[in-house]
């Protein structure tokens, strides 16, 4: 099969034709679709998430088909989960001690083909399309679980307005909030996007948002957004860091914490968070934005990417 292999931190992906793999008990053989690009990928390619072992697959917004059956399947970051240990047994397996993720320790899906745990694969429509379901499985569920986590605000704020942000937004608009986005200083095309999803208001992180917020997602891998978001919400209101990865928060004044602000982050997903957010998508319906990329193309994908040249996602065809 053909596949894009990270062989060690910062270098190119390299495309190349390597053995088909070899499912294990209870694992699934896939036939790549379609893989979305998410920013966790750039972090584990660009080395601030170690991968266990090189070279390695990218990719865990996996759609495809199951090759034993021709059943469509989506893959997400959640690979495999002990469902022993307390994390698990209390319903938190995006906890979970021993958890595996996909393109991290296991293979991904910038490859022809994939293999994954079955019992962590999801159900997925014939329709719509691959390249517009690729996205939903993790910028979709994250931001799905972090919209979630910052309770029930009627006033929200959404900072770094990518892949996971456009998807969220329309959720929080169908569910009848006022959205204000919040950009890089002078990113037209992002506010505009933002604009026509939904969001009231767009402007930059140096623009003051024109209403107190009742809570705050950052999806921007950005530390310096922290105290920004606090001193945007209202007291009782909630911070919600979405990424993975982030920058090194920088000092601030205990006042901007002061008046029960809640500030929290958001690690990985459920199973049960992604058959939620599967059924609300259609009824939004969320329509992502997609800028789609061949697989000898991965390599331009992820540098659009850590650019910032992206207006939504980015989904690598394999079809």
């Amino acid at each position: 099969m053909r596949a894009a292999l990270l062989d060690r931190p910062r270098a190119p992906l390299r495309i190349a034709d390597v053995p088909d793999p070899a499912p294990g008990p209870g694992d699934a053989l896939i036939r790549v679709e379609a893989c979305g690009v998410c920013r966790t990928d750039l972090h584990v390619a660009d080395g601030d998430l170690r991968a266990p072992r090189l070279p390695l697959v990218l990719g865990h917004q996996i759609v495809g088909r199951r090759v034993s059956d021709g059943a469509r399947v989506g893959v997400p970051w959640l690979a495999w989960t002990c469902g022993e240990c307390p994390y698990c047994r209390e319903g938190r397996e995006n906890l979970c001690d021993s958890a595996r993720f996909t393109g991290l320790d296991r293979d991904g899906g910038f490859a022809e083909l994939a293999v994954a745990d079955e019992g962590h694969c999801l159900a997925l429509p014939e329709a719509p399309d691959a390249l517009a379901i690729a996205p939903l499985l993790c910028a979709g569920l994250i931001g799905h679980r972090t919209l979630r986590l910052a309770g029930d605000p009627r006033r929200l704020g959404i900072y770094g307005f990518g892949a996971a942000a456009h998807i969220v937004c329309q959720v929080a608009r169908w569910e009848g909030r006022r959205v204000f986005a919040v950009t890089r200083d002078g990113d037209a095309s992002a506010q505009q996007l933002a604009r026509e999803v939904g969001a009231e208001w767009a402007g930059g992180a140096s623009d003051p948002i024109p209403a107190p917020l009742d809570a705050a997602l950052i999806f921007a891998p950005a530390g310096e957004l922290v105290p920004l978001a606090l001193k945007a919400v209202r007291k009782g209101g909630v911070v919600v860091c979405g990424g993975i990865h982030m920058s090194d928060i920088p000092a601030f004044p205990y006042a901007l914490l002061w008046g029960e602000r809640v500030l929290r982050s958001v690690a990985n997903l459920t199973r049960a968070d992604a058959e939620a957010f599967l059924r609300i998508a259609p009824q939004v319906p969320v329509r992502a934005s997609v800028t789609s990329y061949r697989l000898e193309d991965a390599n331009r994908a992820l540098d659009d990417l850590r650019l910032g040249q992206l207006t939504g996602a980015a989904v690598i065809d394999l079809r």
